[in-house]
Parts: C-alpha cells; structure tokens; sequence
C-alpha cells in the first residue's frame, strides 16, 4: 500500500462533494478517476495532495495516510518551472544530488592520488549510490524524454519562458517522469498532445513501475492504461477492475442488477404491506399481521438506481437527401494570415467526399485543419477549386463558438434564430442537451466551454443538416455529454466532416481519415485503429532506419580511426610495451595500496599502538609505501602523456 482515503468528506456552500469516500492506492495500480464535471475528482486529488483539507465529523473521519517509502509527483498546470531556466538546465535539476556526489567523488579520487585515502569509505558507498541510480545516464534519459514528449534537440537549449502553456505542460510531464515519483497524479494530462506523444505516454506508463493516478477525459488513453477505474457520482466513490470499457459494462450490468433486485423487493414489499393493511383489524388475524410489520421494519431496504436524467439526448435529422458526390476539392492551399504577411501551410490538398461518409480530418497544433473546414465553406479566401453538389445542406460547429451573440442569454439565443418556437418548445430542446432551470436564462457570454458546445448542439438539431462539419465537437464536453454526442454520430446517416483529437471519437465514428502534416496531406481509406496500426508501423520502420544509420556512421568512424592509427611495426612495440609499463605500475599501485590498509588495521590493535617502539616501525613502513606509491602515480603520468 502506498496510500489510502478513509471515509473523506467535502461540503462546498453548503453542498455535498464527497460523501465518505475511500480508496487505497497499491504500488503498481494504475487508477483512472472518471465522473462529471464538478463531481469532486479534482477536489479528491488536491486532498490527497494535502492542499485541500477534508472536512470531519468524527476522529476516524477524513484520514489520508502514506507509507513510508511513498513519494508522490503531481502535475501542475505549467508550474515547479523556472522561467528563465533553459529546457536542459530544468531538467538537470531533478538530477542534483547525483550531480552533489559525482563532484564528492571527482574530488575523493584528487585525494586519493595525492596519497589521502581518509574518504575511501565514502567512496565506496557513493559510488555505490551513483550507479544503483544509474546516475552516469542522466543526459540520456533526459533527452530520452523530452524527445518522446515531443521537443527535439534544439529545443533543448531554450529558455523556458518562450514555450506556450501547453508546451510548458508538457515540460512539467517530462521533469515529473525523471524524477519518478512511486505514485505519479495527473490531472488530465493528455490536453495539448498530439497523437504520437500521447502514444509514446501511453507506453511508457503502462510500464511504469510505480503507481499512477489519472484524472482524464480521454477514454482511448483510459482503455489502454488503467487496470482500474474509479467513478465518483452523487459525491461517493465506486471501483470497478479492469480498463474503461471493462468499467461501462460491468456499471450497466451493476445496474440492471440493481433494478432488478429494487423492483423484485417492491414487489414482496407492496405484497406485504397489502396484507397487514387487510389483516391487521381482524382479531383471528391480527397476530399475522403484527408479525409480517415488524417483518417490514427490520427489511434492508435496497436503494432505487440512481439514473442520471441529466445526460444529454442528442439527434441529428435532416429531410432533403444529397446526390451521390457531395463534395469535391482540389488543388487548394491552407494559408494563414493576409497580404504580405499570408503564409500557406499546406498547398494542393485535393479529396471527395460522397454521401454518407464520415471523414476524420487530423494533423498537428497548428498545422490548418481549422482553417480547412473554413475553406470548404467558402469562408476564407484560397487557391484552387472547392465544389458542393446540389441540394446540399450544412450545420456548423465551430470550436470557438463565436458564432453565438455572448450578449443574449441562451433562451434568446434559440428565439433570435427559430422566432416560432414557444418558449415551452426552446425549453424542451435546451432541455435535451442537459440545459436546464436557471441556467437557461444565463447570458451566452458567461457559460463555461461545455454548455456552450451543448447550445450549438441544440441549434444543430434545429438545422436538420444532410452534412455535418464539426471542429473538435468534444473539447470540453464531460464523459457522458461525449458518449451522446457519440451516439448521435453514430446514428447520424448523413455526411459528417470533422477535425478532433478525440481518439475515442474518431475510432467509433470516421470511415476514412485525411491527414494533414508539414510536408503535406495523405488520405487513409480506413478507419482510426488501422491508422494507428500503419502509424505505430511506420515508426518502427523509421527507429530501424535511423539505427542502421547511427551504426553506419560508428562503422566509417572506426574505419578513419583504425587508419589514422595505422602504425609501423616499430611504433606498435614501443605502445604496446609503454602499455605493458603502465599495467604493471597499475598493479604495483594496488598491491602498496593493500599493504598500506593492513598496516593501518595493525596499528589499530591495542598491542601495537602501546608499543611506542612498533607504532614508529609500523608509521615509517606507511611512509615509505606511500612515497613509492607518488612514484609510481608520477611515472604513470609520464607514460600516458
């Protein structure tokens, strides 16, 4: 055991969070912590963390305890980092006290030659310390992270100030990693990867050999990471073995379980109650009935399942049906920016697109597919030819939201484009994607990422689309808004074109995916899992290339170095028996060295040291070994120079 949670409890305004939530964390458990937004999971991490402190009611109350040998890593959102440190120098630090002892041993081995073996003690033992650290490695697997979180070589000597919150992110990942804490927490650390970098992060904490503990809407990183999730809902804690898709089936099946052990004992309830109200005023019966109420009191009652109502109802529809081809593109350029500073990121990306498809667009941070989906819609100037065919129907959702008025509130929003609409009609559809009550009457400006997206959803529905194009629709959407929106998708039999990151989203729904990279765009006629099958293929195929070039540069550089060291047979005998003088001063060294130590245990011994006579016979022996040990380092110089 690393760590454990008894019974932790949180009121927030005088609201419930925690509701007596336990959980022990072992030392090779890797724990997802799933729920809805503003359920308590971040509230969870910071009590465990010890900045936020559980609320008590009694002694056994609110226990957070650790084992001894626990250390704990958590990931701040861009903090521990010194800005003015360079990425290596930031690094370096989590290194210090193998740095400390490497100078301490630097500085004993001067001692030892200059004939002071007090610190050989220290030695040892530092020595010892630094390499079960493999402390020797350290730039190795410095950069060995950095590179697999995605900065490169020349990134290295930057400064940390002019990273990006994200990139810095990602620097906080890569120092937590080297300093290997025995229990890692992270708090939705895949916001701000690309696909290659999440990859790589997936690897290397499966084979983590400490504890990890992921707060994470990324449920592909959940599914191929934990070995256990914890859902918190309604403010209690409950655990489920095995990965995230493990955790929606057993929890559906806990559920149909409990719904119907609840309606079987209503039933037995209900039967009995009946009786004792037939019964009980009858004097032959009465006993009977007294015996089956005292049988009701003391029945366990079962909980009826909680099912959350709440949970968005999401449905795309449309009336007019496209022709065959619904999109043609060619030739077109992604360029950003105007007039003299207008610069194109991607040029000549040309696809189709026909009816019914589902077409993931993915690439880098930056790379354009943002800017592609405006293209298609004519929303921004560019080369080339972008053709829809007739009858054809399109219902935006645009990442940003910018195209709400932040000044009206959300009902007005929907009555501001659908004037027939009753206000019981805008209800009931806001009420479809979990907009409800108050928050309704919210202006659109003030409503956190999420209930935005879910307004645009709503608006959508209205819109009865025959093609979808949507910019990362699940960015800030909670686990459950996902799954609808998911689901809608799925059934959605329309066109849908769309950019995410979202590698859930994208296994699930694109039929085909296009790319967009630096050096250009490819098209995949397959689905996400087989691309990241071709991915992970291609990567292999490029670590064999370039070792087989690192190992062909070894070869060429021994090659130069055997024929500059060509000698004639003259030179050859004169090293190799400069050589010869060289080890058999080593081992001459070594032998005074031992001769010194058991003359010092000796004069350790109470009948030496009382022996005046001996003690000065013992003294004058060391000296003369340790002046022939100078000599001896003296030669040694001289033949290696």
């Amino acid at each position: 055991m690393l760590a454990s949670l008894t019974n932790i409890n949180k009121f927030y305004n005088g609201n419930q969070i925690l509701s007596n939530v336990s959980l022990t964390i072992d030392e090779t458990d890797k724990i997802g912590l799933v729920g809805n937004n503003g359920c308590g999971k971040s509230t969870l991490l910071k009590i465990l963390t010890g900045s936020v402190e559980p609320d008590r009611f009694t002694e056994k109350d609110g226990v957070v305890s650790f084992a001894a040998k626990t250390t704990v890593g958590y990931l701040e959102q861009m903090g521990g980092l010194d800005s003015e440190s360079t990425v290596m120098d930031e690094m370096q630090k989590v290194f210090e006290p193998i740095h400390k002892a490497i100078e301490r041993l630097r500085d004993i081995e001067l001692e030892i030659q200059l004939g002071d073996n007090s610190s050989a003690d220290e030695y040892q033992q530092l020595s010892s310390w630094v390499e079960a650290n493999d402390g020797y490695n350290t730039d190795v697997k410095i950069r060995m992270i950095l590179n697999g979180m995605g900065f490169s070589e020349a990134e290295l000597s930057r400064t940390v100030s002019g990273f990006s919150g994200g990139e810095k992110t990602r620097l906080c990942i890569a120092k937590l990693l080297l300093e290997e804490p025995n229990l890692l927490i992270l708090d939705e650390p895949t916001n701000h990867l690309d696909f290659k970098t999440i990859m790589w992060l997936e690897d290397y904490l499966r084979s983590y050999r400490g504890a990890v503990l992921i707060v994470s809407h990324d449920r592909y990183f959940l599914d191929r990471l934990c070995t256990s999730i914890c859902e918190i809902e309604r403010g209690t804690l409950r655990r489920y073995k095995g990965n995230y898709s493990a955790f929606i089936r057993q929890r559906e099946e806990n559920d149909a379980r409990q719904e119907k052990e609840y309606e079987q004992q209503q039933k037995q309830i209900a039967k009995m109650e009946d009786y004792v109200a037939r019964n009980l005023v009858r004097a032959s019966t009465t006993k009977m009935a007294q015996s089956r109420r005292k049988q009701l009191e003391k029945i366990e009652r079962i909980e009826k399942p909680f099912h959350d109502t709440r949970h968005a109802k999401i449905q795309f529809t449309y009336a007019m049906e496209p022709p065959i081809d619904v999109l043609k593109v060619k030739d077109v350029d992604i360029s950003v920016g105007e007039g003299s500073a207008r610069k194109t990121l991607i040029d000549g990306v040309s696809f189709e697109v026909r009816r019914g498809e589902k077409v993931g667009i993915i690439g880098d941070n930056g790379i354009g597919k943002s800017t592609l989906l405006k293209i298609i819609q004519e929303k921004l100037p560019h080369k080339g030819l972008v053709r829809w065919n007739s009858n054809i129907k399109i219902s935006y959702f645009e990442q940003e939201s910018t195209n709400l008025n932040r000044e009206l509130t959300v009902m007005e929003e929907l009555h501001s484009r659908y004037p027939s609409l009753s206000d019981l009609e805008v209800r009931n559809l806001l009420a479809q994607v979990r907009f409800v009550g108050e928050n309704v009457f919210k202006e659109t400006g003030v409503i956190s990422g999420g209930e935005r997206a879910k307004l645009c959803f709503a608006i959508m529905m209205q819109e009865h689309g025959n093609v979808l194009i949507l910019d990362e629709p699940t960015n800030h959407l909670d686990l459950s808004s996902k799954e609808a929106i998911e689901e809608a998708l799925a059934e959605y039999t329309g066109t849908v074109i769309f950019v995410s990151h979202d590698r859930y989203l994208l296994s699930r729904i694109a039929d085909r995916l296009i790319e967009l990279t630096a050096d250009g765009f490819r098209e995949h006629n397959y689905g996400f899992n087989k691309y990241l099958d071709v991915l992970r293929a291609e990567q292999a195929e490029e670590k064999r290339l370039a070792d087989a070039a690192k190992f062909a540069k070894a070869a060429e550089a021994a090659k130069e170095k055997n024929e500059k060291s060509y000698r004639s047979k003259q030179q050859r005998s004169a090293d190799a028996a400069r050589k010869n003088e060289m080890r058999r001063l080593e081992k001459e060294i070594d032998q005074l060295q031992a001769e010194i130590d058991a003359l010092t245990e000796e004069i350790s011994r109470e009948e030496v040291y009382s022996d005046y006579e001996l003690m000065a016979e013992k003294c004058s022996e060391i000296d003369s070994l340790k002046q022939r040990i100078e000599e001896d380092f003296e030669l040694l110089i001289e033949l290696e120079g």
